[in-house]
């Protein structure tokens, strides 16, 4: 390194010529064919690829998604739609009923479903006076027509949901679904959008931005005086919230060397799952929709707070030409990690040799994930993996009160059953890689709804242990996704790419809701569409390549210009990341 710093030494190369003995020669030759094969992940185990820095990083992003479930699974517990009926408290009550008890007055008024509840959305259109010689009557032929004056709520469960405060019920049921709907197209904009953003102006400042304008619309919600303001403003919500998801998992995978991804890539699956679990006791004692929301935002402040610790992408400043802050970041993360002196050797002029954009100070965009060959076809492939995964796992996921068993219970086995399936996957990635426990998942995903089909929707509580296991598969799945795709895309674009697919992700969440409603069509219906999503989705994962044990590509020539494209043109494993670091 002494010899590599006199070569770029601006005196040496500018005011005198230097002179070098032979050994130097030849130090210097070996220096430079060295630096030039190096690649980040080198600099990485040189410093610390797992220390204290990184495990800042991780617990910094761990605490900031902690919000992001809650609020992804809200509206299955804001927009639920309790036990109700037709309000008839506004007739005449001295003429039509006189001294009849309250039971007496829905029995005459309100016809019954067969199994003996009042109907939801319809009331007789005159009093039935004879029902209450003969209460065991369940269906008569009486003329009826739609709730007049609107509903009566069961408060038993839920004090207050936007479903009872605008009556989204009966012929606007869908409106419940559509909610969830509205909030993830909102994420999906998001995600294009910060996978930009993020990519033009660095991942550290867009998770700030990310923060501050997602709580500002949440926390705006609670105001709403209308639906449609309310959806406009979960819409924005939605947009906002999504940048922590994808600039916090890209950060995490860019800090870390090759032998920790996979850990770092299951902490930060975890952090989703004990978001979901801490949301149904949050759920459970707040039963007020308003207050639910804030209850799910303010642990935001948090991420906020600890932002100042987390620290840009050593890997976007180099690609992008910011050497001298990035050699900032790396030095910090050498002392952090106590390997200050191994670090000494690197300056910031050598970093420009570690990662070769193809054009400095060029500007990536979503068109650079399809211009060539190869990104094409990895685009579109992760895409559609993306779309699919995401149907099948959130269309389990919002189904809690389709297998007749409480809500708040389904929801905690739901959250809980990820906890086996990402287990799973930390032990099967590098044992059988990761293109195998993805399509492996998959196919079992699929297996367990296909099953699902076949059970009687009589025996909920066999169909609800069926789901759960399939909630297990479809946890592995996901989790698998997210750290597949990370590895797969080249630094220069890997937000972008992040950012494609997390839009497409969103896609498939917001589609999951309305293909539950097709259970009005055929109640079999939804759960054979969530089948075959997880079939197609492990059909296209066997189109990808492996990455277990390869080097993040840093560049779009990493991926075109190999048969592996996972390979980017650098060192194929921990092992050879090491030799590199003797030679130096």
């Amino acid at each position: 390194m002494r010899t590599l710093r006199l070569l770029f030494s601006q005196d040496c190369m500018h005011r005198e010529k230097p002179t070098l003995q032979l050994p130097d020669l030849l130090q210097l030759r070996t220096t430079i064919c060295c630096v030039r094969s190096m690649k980040f992940e080198t600099v990485i185990t040189d410093i610390g690829g797992f220390g204290r820095f990184q495990k800042m990083i991780v617990a910094i992003s761990f605490i900031s998604r902690f919000t992001l479930p809650c609020h992804f699974l809200l509206n299955n517990f804001i927009a639920a739609i309790p036990a109700h009926h037709c309000r008839i408290a506004n007739l005449d009550i001295e003429e039509a009923y006189g001294n009849l008890s309250m039971a007496d007055r829905l029995a005459i008024s309100i016809p019954t479903k067969d199994d003996g509840t009042p109907s939801s959305c319809r009331m007789f259109s005159e009093p039935q006076y004879q029902l209450l010689l003969n209460k065991s009557v369940v269906n008569i032929s009486a003329p009826t027509l739609p709730c007049s004056d609107g509903w009566v709520y069961d408060n038993t469960t839920f004090k207050s949901t936007i479903t009872a405060e605008w009556d989204l019920v009966c012929d606007k049921r869908s409106t419940t679904r559509a909610t969830a709907t509205i909030f993830f197209i909102g994420v999906m904009f998001g995600a294009l959008a910060f996978g930009i953003l993020s990519d033009r102006f660095g991942r550290k400042i867009m998770l700030l931005t990310s923060y501050l304008s997602g709580m500002l619309f949440a926390l705006a919600s609670v105001f709403a005086t209308s639906y449609l303001m309310f959806a406009a403003l979960r819409f924005l919500t939605g947009f906002c919230m999504t940048g922590i998801v994808i600039v916090s998992a890209v950060l995490c995978v860019e800090w870390v060397d090759i032998e920790h991804r996979r850990l770092v890539g299951l902490l930060d699956s975890f952090s989703w799952t004990f978001g979901s679990i801490c949301f149904v006791g949050i759920a459970y004692l707040v039963t007020d929709w308003r207050w639910m929301t804030v209850s799910v935002t303010l642990p935001v402040i948090l991420g906020i707070i600890t932002w100042r610790w987390m620290p840009e992408s050593a890997r976007w400043l180099i690609a992008n030409g910011k050497l001298e802050e990035a050699h900032v970041c790396l030095k910090k993360c050498a002392q952090m990690n106590g390997t200050e002196t191994l670090f000494q050797g690197i300056e910031p002029e050598t970093l420009s040799s570690i990662v070769v954009t193809e054009k400095k100070g060029r500007v990536y965009s979503y068109l650079d994930l399809m211009r060539t060959p190869k990104m094409r076809r990895l685009s579109l492939s992760t895409g559609v993996i993306w779309l699919t995964v995401a149907i099948a796992f959130y269309g389990i996921t919002f189904n809690i009160t389709g297998f007749g068993l409480n809500s708040y219970l389904t929801q905690l086995l739901y959250s809980s059953a990820e906890v086996p399936g990402k287990l799973s996957v930390f032990f099967l990635l590098d044992r059988i890689g990761r293109k195998r426990t993805q399509m492996g998942m998959l196919l079992l995903l699929a297996s367990s709804l296909g099953i699902n089909i076949v059970i009687p929707r009589e025996m909920s509580t066999v169909r609800t242990v069926v789901a759960i296991i399939g909630k297990v598969f479809a946890a592995g799945s996901f989790a698998t996704t997210v750290l597949f795709s990370s590895e797969l895309f080249p630094t220069v674009v890997r937000q972008n790419g992040m950012g494609y697919n997390s839009s497409m992700a969103r896609i498939g969440v917001a589609i999951a809701p309305l293909i539950l409603l097709l259970d009005e069509v055929w109640k079999q219906l939804p759960q054979l569409i969530l089948c075959s999503s997880a079939v197609l989705a492990a059909i296209v994962a066997s189109t990808l390549w492996e990455t277990k044990d390869r080097c993040l590509p840093e560049t779009i020539e990493d991926v075109e210009g190999h048969d592996s494209p996972g390979l980017g043109g650098g060192p194929k494993n921990e092992q050879t990341v090491k030799n590199h670091r003797l030679n130096l």
